[in-house]
């Protein structure tokens, strides 16, 4: 049976970790790198995107084919997304009972698409650090995510090749990774997340 990993499919940067002889640990991609940027680049048409710290250096020379913040669409329809939300430098549909998608090269991409992207990456530097296919996770989400865009979370890591485990919230997750499920006395515990977006 294959490991399962655990994902912070974030809206700035997401990470993938693992457990290795017992100690939870941030895997690194080839360049080293612990965080990745959840930006995706579409260099043309026919062309595979490209995701990450590169994407991210492009996204300045080229805004319109570049993707960042798509969490923020995920789940959700056009009429949930404010005027402010859509002030992004890539196009953004989103009919009032639609689903919201983004315009690149003429293709329409869904939130839950560009995420899947992401996770790709997180996928492969995952199965060069493991030296085996992954193709289990457990994905994190805000606390405030509704069943929609929870679903729409577990389809975007099924697009990416993953068996999605679970979906948890991210204050759920930082409690059990500082072993807060394991207090030997009743105590209040306040978890703060800071997260990029």
């Amino acid at each position: 049976m294959n490991r399962i990993v655990g994902i912070d499919l974030g809206t700035t940067n997401s990470l993938v970790a693992t457990v290795d002889s017992g100690i939870p640990l941030v895997i690194a991609d080839a360049e080293g790198q612990r965080l990745t940027p959840s930006v995706v680049h579409f260099p043309a048409p026919s062309v595979d995107p490209v995701v990450g710290h590169a994407a991210n250096r492009v996204r300045v020379l080229k805004p319109a084919e570049t993707v960042y913040s798509a969490k923020r669409f995920i789940g959700r329809r056009g009429s949930e997304i404010s005027q402010e939300e859509m002030l992004v430098t890539y196009p953004v549909k989103g009919a009032a009972a639609g689903a919201v998608t983004i315009d690149i090269h003429g293709r329409n991409y869904t939130p839950e698409e560009i995420s899947a992207e992401v996770l790709k990456k997180l996928k492969r530097d995952a199965e060069a650090f493991i030296g085996e296919p992954v193709t289990r996770a457990v994905i994190t989400v805000p606390a405030y995510f509704n069943d929609a865009q929870r679903n729409a979370t577990k389809t975007a890591g099924e697009l990416a090749g993953f068996t999605v485990e679970r979906i948890v919230n991210e204050p759920t997750a930082a409690a059990l990774a500082y072993g807060l499920d394991r207090l030997r006395e009743r105590s209040r515990i306040a978890v703060y997340d800071l997260g990029g977006g």
